[in-house]
């Protein structure tokens, strides 16, 4: 129900949507929903992360460096290294933690 709940939100918002799927006492599991154009400010990750996109294409942006990832791409985020995420379609993307 939580990614049904990512959907129905994300079509009157106008920034990503962000939900827990699943939460141990040192792991995070979370679904993020974008509609095309969003952007999830830049933010750091304060837990080893690693973004995995299950629908659509988005750009991960750390400093310089821009990487696009489409349905199944994965990418490691670095713990205090700043970065963003900017759809280039309608997204959903899983973050793992920990």
């Amino acid at each position: 129900m939580i990614l049904q709940e990512i959907a129905l939100q994300l079509e009157n918002s106008t920034h990503p949507v962000a939900k827990a799927l699943h939460k141990g006492e040192h792991f995070k599991v979370l679904a993020v929903g974008f509609k095309k154009g969003m952007l999830l400010k830049e933010h750091q990750a304060y837990l080893p992360t690693k973004l995995f996109v299950i629908k659509g294409k988005v750009i991960y942006v750390q400093g310089e460096m821009e990487t696009t990832l489409s349905c199944m791409d994965e990418i490691e985020i670095p713990v205090n290294i700043v970065h963003a995420v900017t759809a280039l379609e309608d997204s959903l993307c899983l973050l793992t933690q920990g």
